[in-house]
């Protein structure tokens, strides 16, 4: 999957790059981002390690990583991130904005548009999220993007599912 800039109505998602380390540790930097998630805000030195990691692609040739920042396009900042591991015909996505932006529906129209390109990837026919069961927030937007909550649970995260194929 080639990953390239998608635009929505007031957001482009740019493919990740090494250089917005800096301005994303800014934007990710609530600590209360973690609660659900565990672990802590990175420093942009960690950030760029990790996005060098990131932008190299998978070490596995049978999976794709596809990242991309959000850009709030009427103040050119960036406000978070989504993503897609894609292992064979799956999937998995994952999304994480600011704490000044939420509230505004920002994840939900970036996991949308994501889920939309997935759509449109041939051989790719499901997408799965993983969500912890008191995250009300990431719900609505896996619910916005058109994925359900199973019965399965995954290290304490509830596995949310949306089948491509008809």
């Amino acid at each position: 999957m080639h990953t390239d800039t998608i635009r929505t109505l007031r957001l482009d998602l740019l493919p990740l790059r090494v250089e917005h380390a800096d301005e994303m540790a800014a934007a990710l930097s609530d600590p209360a981002l973690h609660d659900f998630i565990g672990g802590g805000p990175s420093s942009p030195e960690e950030l760029r390690v990790r996005y060098e990691r990131l932008v190299a692609g998978s070490p596995d040739p049978a999976v794709i990583w596809c990242n991309w920042v959000l850009r709030l396009r009427a103040d050119l900042r960036l406000v978070g991130t989504v993503q897609a591991t894609i292992t064979g015909t799956t999937a998995e996505i994952a999304w994480v904005v600011g704490t000044p932006w939420q509230g505004r529906g920002f994840a939900s129209e970036a996991a949308c548009a994501l889920v939309a390109r997935l759509a449109q990837r041939p051989g790719t026919d499901t997408v799965v999220a993983h969500i912890h069961p008191d995250h009300a927030a990431s719900a609505a937007v896996a619910r916005a993007a058109g994925l359900q909550p199973t019965d399965e649970e995954h290290d304490g995260e509830t596995r949310w599912l949306l089948s491509l194929t008809p």
